[in-house]
């Protein structure tokens, strides 16, 4: 059966290339009301792709904001395990789009690379797995393990609708082991597991002076400005060295062991490489850890935005009313992100100027999550990955935050595959978003492969 699946997958290449670029067509924004209806019509189309490839059911399932789109097959009885694969189909804003070299909605191969806004993040990635499934379907008729996949809407603006979906679907979602590619590997030819993701707690903080804006010359000297004061209140949050200053925040960081700290120095990562990708002189960070420990395993505090006062041409002498900057924090085991708002928000107003007050409000928050490495559906990940790219996969942790991995262990009580299949300079959420071609044909027969091992036990 898994041959036979790998057949199919090698003959079908050009298809599966062409359907993508189907599916990338469609500008399933989110974030942008005015492509609500491109979202219905993104969900569909996945709907009537995954019943024509022999789906036993598929449908689009509404929810508080946009739908999600849900499949199974289940013929492989109840002696078999569960697959819960999970991904998206909602993408981010295209803009810029002067700076894009082809139409982001019109999907365009140069080199090994496959060009369009979605292509790595997620549809590119989600479609692995479905390509994966109709290879068994198609070609034996039917898969070693049952299958079932949810696919939302909303994960690019945070996924309000995912988690109280999961929690009124838990008995529909059953499974034993999640299933998720949305994460990357170092460089192309090494495939990697991604066994730990960082948390978010996401925070606005305003601060308020006087009144009104009022006039510089008749007021300045004798009011508290209010952008000095958040000024003054981002610079206590960390030292020179980025320490995180907020008492308590780390008391519930889970500290690497040595052997973990090995295992990632097997990763392959060079500072230089680092440093010419994010355009900067020298890095900078917490003393004591790597650079890759720095982006991966430690937690983060950075001001995302910062505003107040006239930003406009000309110049306007004005002390202004009010001031305001998003702050977010990326957590790592075992921090919780309600915790780390509450301990911010008692830090932020204990430091404030009394001369100015401040509001505190949670913006968003995720938990992070770490998977056991030696776990047999990781092993049986591994050896996946290991028959489709001919080497050994590394272990990595990963920066960013997939709040739904927490979701399905808290709530469906299974553990979550990461096996991601992009690259770092894909430009996620960026113009030229791409995903390298012989990620998505390998990742296919990594998924061939990982139905099968689970198959086996």
């Amino acid at each position: 059966m898994r041959d036979q699946a790998l057949g199919y997958a090698l003959a079908n290449e050009n298809a599966q290339l062409e359907e993508l670029k189907e599916l990338l067509s469609i500008p399933s924004i989110s974030a942008q009301p005015q492509h609500k209806s491109d979202i219905a019509r993104a969900a569909q189309w996945l709907v009537d792709h995954l019943r024509a490839m022999g789906m036993q059911r598929a449908q689009v399932m509404p929810t508080a904001g946009h739908p999600v789109v849900y499949a199974e097959w289940m013929g492989a009885g109840k002696d078999k395990p569960t697959v819960l694969v999970y991904g998206h189909y909602d993408v981010q804003p295209a803009d810029p789009f002067e700076l894009w070299h082809s139409d982001p909605f019109k999907a365009q191969v140069r080199g090994q690379n496959l060009y369009a806004r979605g292509a790595s993040d997620d549809k590119g990635q989600i479609f692995v797995h479905v390509k994966a499934v109709e290879a068994y379907l198609k070609a034996a008729g039917k898969l070693p393990v049952n299958v079932k996949f949810i696919i939302e809407g909303e994960e690019e603006i945070g996924g309000p609708s995912l988690d109280p979906f999961i929690e009124q679907n838990a008995q529909l979602l059953a499974s034993n082991v999640a299933l998720i590619s949305d994460t990357g590997m170092p460089q192309p030819g090494l495939p990697a597991l991604t066994y730990a993701l960082r948390g978010l707690c996401y925070m606005e903080v305003e601060v308020t002076g006087p009144k009104r804006d009022l006039h510089s010359g008749s007021f300045g000297g004798a009011v508290y400005n209010p952008i000095q004061a958040l000024s003054e209140i981002i610079v206590r949050l960390k030292d020179e060295r980025g320490h995180i200053l907020i008492p308590g925040f780390y008391d519930r960081v889970r500290p690497m062991d040595d052997d973990e700290r090995q295992s990632l120095g097997q990763v392959p990562f060079d500072d230089e490489t680092f440093r010419a990708e994010a355009g900067i002189p020298a890095t900078w960070g917490e003393a004591g850890y790597s650079v890759l420990e720095q982006i991966t395993a430690r937690p983060t505090l950075d001001c995302n935005g910062i505003w107040g006062g006239y930003t406009g041409d000309g110049s306007k002498t004005v002390l202004p009313s009010k001031a305001s900057a998003k702050i977010s924090m990326r957590l790592v085991p075992d921090q919780d992100h309600e915790e780390i708002g509450q301990l911010f928000r008692d830090y932020v107003t204990k430091v404030a100027p009394p001369q100015v007050q401040v509001k505190v409000k949670s913006l968003h928050g995720g938990r992070p999550a770490i998977v056991e490495r030696n776990s047999p559906v990781i092993q049986a990940a591994a050896v996946a990955l290991e028959k489709a790219f001919n080497r050994k996969p590394v272990f990595v942790r990963e920066g960013g935050s997939i709040p739904v991995v927490s979701t399905f262990k808290r709530v469906l009580g299974v553990p979550t595959v990461l096996m991601g299949f992009g690259l770092s300079d894909d430009n996620l959420h960026s113009p030229n978003e791409k995903f390298y071609l012989p990620n998505f044909y390998r990742g296919i027969q990594a998924s061939i492969y990982f139905l099968d091992e689970l198959a086996q036990g």
